[in-house]
């Protein structure tokens, strides 16, 4: 299935802002958003706006449009119509490098390391500027980049694994190597989707605790089905239902908001 693509004009560079648009306290906003896949919509009209540092939970059952909303954010779905504004700059117009260029990070659901590589490798790789073949060949351990990456390696828990090969990870470090390769990249909205999916009970507590660290210094968007870690970690929840806004505030506002209820907690 396709999407039907947006008639945005022509495309603006990566690094050019709308200067007319002040720069304020929503870090993102999404206006109308729709995208019809072969005249189904999975996104309809949806709007909402996030917060500089704060951490958005965005919950709702299957089908909701939850995923496809941060496919669109990212430029990996173009939408039908509507607006997504990053910093004042619309990323509808943008492609997906020139998105991931001016601040938007994005980990898919699945860990997608380099397995057969160690994990300081993998952290090395995901430098700034350290994709292609001649910056590989030209890559030197400097102390400064060493120290970053000490630095990410404590912040994911990870300090004591950076000689083993990724693919000796738990499914839980392998999901915090790739979070650490994303903050490598210095972006300042976060997109995980489902990023506790599969791990233990201790890893999810040390996870969320790891996101309530991030989000101190940059926005996070997260997709979740796990109430008990939605109501650990979320400053602000938004049901998704049938590609629309069901309901958003707290978790404890939606929890007990009877729409909710009736098509997703009661199930």
């Amino acid at each position: 299935m396709s999407a039907v693509m947006p008639n945005h004009g022509s495309p603006r560079a990566a690094d050019e802002r709308d200067e007319t648009l002040p720069r304020t306290e929503q870090i993102l906003c999404v206006e109308h958003l729709t995208v019809s896949f072969d005249g189904f919509k999975a996104v309809d009209d949806l709007s909402l706006a996030v917060d500089r540092n704060e951490l958005r939970v965005i919950i709702g059952p299957n089908g909701a449009g939850k995923t496809t909303l941060l496919d669109m954010i990212c430029g990996k779905t173009r939408p039908t119509s509507g607006s997504v504004r990053f910093n004042g700059t619309e990323l509808t117009r943008l492609a997906e490098h020139e998105i991931v260029r001016v601040g938007v990070g994005r980990k898919f659901q699945t860990p997608s390391v380099y397995e057969d590589l160690t994990v300081l490798e993998n952290f090395e790789i995901s430098l700034p500027k350290m994709h292609g073949l001649f910056q590989s060949l030209t890559f030197r351990r400097r102390p400064d980049l060493m120290a970053r990456i000490d630095a990410m390696a404590a912040q994911v828990m990870l300090s004591d694994q950076l000689a083993r090969r990724a693919g000796q990870l738990s499914h839980g470090q392998k999901q915090w190597l790739e979070i650490g390769m994303l903050l490598m990249q210095e972006p300042e909205l976060v997109l995980l989707d489902e990023p506790v999916a599969g791990m233990s009970p201790r890893e999810r507590e040390q996870t969320g605790e790891l996101l309530q660290r991030i989000s101190a210094g940059k926005s996070v968007v997260v997709i979740e089905h796990d109430m008990d870690f939605v109501k650990r970690i979320a400053h602000k929840v938004t049901v998704l239902h049938q590609g629309r806004v069901l309901s958003e505030g707290t978790a404890a506002q939606v929890q007990t908001d009877p729409r909710v209820i009736d098509v997703y907690l009661g199930h």
